[in-house]
């Protein structure tokens, strides 16, 4: 190491203190998910005024980063029935950040922002499930406002994930851009609580074309980034093809790449919350994640071009 004199390592703090260094895409992440799962949302519940208090701080995310609406506004409204016939109204938020080239193919993200609410007077608060996947969609829109993508990306902050997929599923029924043009869907359920490092990239067994990308990604991944969790082999519980809401793009035909940790002990626990989270997991995680949509993106057209859209 080469040691600073006295004289010019004072110089270094002052101009340290002076210039603080300008933050970069995912600095933000752990501080996404310590709003999201904070008491005063109520666990995010579709329909209540916590699911309204959580979209108001992903819209001032979508200002802040620089985002503009995919139509008129972000909110995308839809109505679905609960089992005992009440109505209730959820609403997605959807930005786009528009590829440098013009008429080429489109990469959606998806994150569903919504949890289970408040249930025997105990807060589930969801800071893995799935605050962890808005703040890694809100870094990645970050990275690709700071480096443009040769794409269109759709950004899908989703509702009512929980019981349904019923969010996502409107979105797929009524896309704001023609469905052919929507080459891939990156799916973030789930990014933060993995005691062995590890984050999973489920899809490419049905869709092998995407595993070449993904293999060179995990080779300087800040963290251990498999493949799995999209056959029957290990029995279907453990296959996360339905499971999240990327499955309601792979109805429509659209290939997809589900990122998520295994199932934890505060899975679906009023326990997953921000004081459980590990953070250095969790920031390497962000990293991955937004290396390897970004990987994606690049072979865009490739993607496309294999799978026959």
């Amino acid at each position: 190491m080469i040691r600073l004199t006295r004289a010019l390592a004072l110089t270094a703090v002052l101009v340290s203190i002076a210039a603080p260094a300008l933050a970069g895409p995912g600095d933000k992440a752990l501080d996404d998910v310590r709003i999201l799962s904070a008491d005063d949302m109520q666990g995010r519940l579709v329909g209540t005024p916590g699911s309204e208090k959580a979209r108001t701080y992903i819209l001032s995310r979508f200002a802040e980063i620089g985002l503009v609406p995919l139509g008129d506004k972000f909110e995308q409204t839809f109505e679905f029935a609960k089992r005992d016939g009440t109505k209730v109204t959820g609403t997605n938020l959807v930005a786009r950040i528009k590829g440098t080239e013009a008429g080429g193919k489109a990469l959606v993200i998806s994150a569903h922002y919504d949890h289970l609410g408040v249930r025997d007077g105990q807060i589930y608060n969801g800071a893995d499930d799935n605050a962890s996947g808005v703040a890694g969609l809100l870094a990645l829109a970050e990275a690709f406002k700071a480096k443009p993508p040769k794409h269109d990306v759709i950004l899908a902050v989703v509702d009512a994930e929980e019981g349904g997929l019923r969010g996502v599923k409107a979105f797929a029924a009524n896309p704001p851009v023609p469905l052919s043009t929507i080459a891939l869907n990156i799916n973030f359920d789930m990014l933060a609580k993995n005691p062995k490092n590890e984050l999973y990239a489920a899809g490419t067994a049905p869709f092998p074309y995407l595993k070449p990308i993904l293999v060179k990604v995990a080779t300087t991944a800040p963290v251990t980034l498999k493949l799995g969790h999209d056959t029957d082999e290990g029995g279907k519980e453990n296959n996360w093809t339905n499971q999240s809401d990327h499955y309601a793009f792979g109805e429509k035909g659209v290939p997809w790449i589900y990122f998520g940790v295994e199932d934890h002990p505060e899975y679906h626990r009023p326990t997953d919350d921000f004081a459980t989270v590990p953070q250095e997991f969790f920031k390497r995680s962000v990293a991955t994640v937004v290396m390897a949509a970004q990987a994606l993106e690049r072979d865009l057209d490739d993607v496309a071009k294999a799978s026959g859209r």
